[in-house]
């Protein structure tokens, strides 16, 4: 007989006992490269009109000055959010933080799960990171991505997780 017995809100988990596992070392170093990139492209495009009009084209805050006051902020914030990220793998779900304003604890049940897959791009590789991402039943709303992790780490939460969904298929 189905029973669905109520639980006192003191006995559920507090999200902030949990051990959080930090996104790997270099990814706030990665975030930095990518974004230090456009940032470059970014400051090299406001030239372009000034170049272009052969020196005629003078606004009154050159181009150039917008470029570096939006570029500061932007080049600081992976310092900000990576911190604040972070994952723990349970024994029936991984549960994943991030948000510096806007805050989200997002818990991903194994027996949810339809698909999982690591993929990283040429930057990744470099700094030897992937991201893994879980795909679940229900739609998308259920997904969940996690960036920044080590390459070796995401293929082996990607095992582990589908031997959960496995093990899980087999039980019912």
């Amino acid at each position: 007989m189905f029973r669905n017995p109520e639980i006192e809100l003191d006995d559920l988990p507090d999200m902030e006992d949990l051990e959080w596992q930090p996104m790997h070392r270099h990814y706030v170093r990665r975030m930095l490269l990518e974004r230090l990139i456009f940032a470059f492209v970014l400051l090299a495009a406001s030239f372009v009109p000034t170049i272009a009009s052969g020196g005629k084209f003078a606004p009154t805050v050159p181009l150039w000055v917008l470029a570096i006051i939006f570029a500061l902020p932007y080049l600081s914030w992976p310092l900000v959010s990576v911190p604040r990220r972070g994952y723990v793998v349970r024994d029936k779900d991984i549960v994943f933080k991030s948000g510096v304003f806007w805050r989200s604890v997002t818990a991903v049940p194994f027996n949810r799960v339809q698909h999982v897959e690591t993929s990283n791009t040429p930057l990744d590789r470099k700094f030897g990171l992937a991201n893994l991402q879980i795909f679940t039943a229900g739609g998308s709303g259920g997904d969940l991505s996690i960036s920044g992790l080590g390459a070796d780490i995401a293929e082996q939460l990607r095992v582990y997780i589908l031997d959960k969904v496995g093990a899980s298929i087999e039980n019912h």
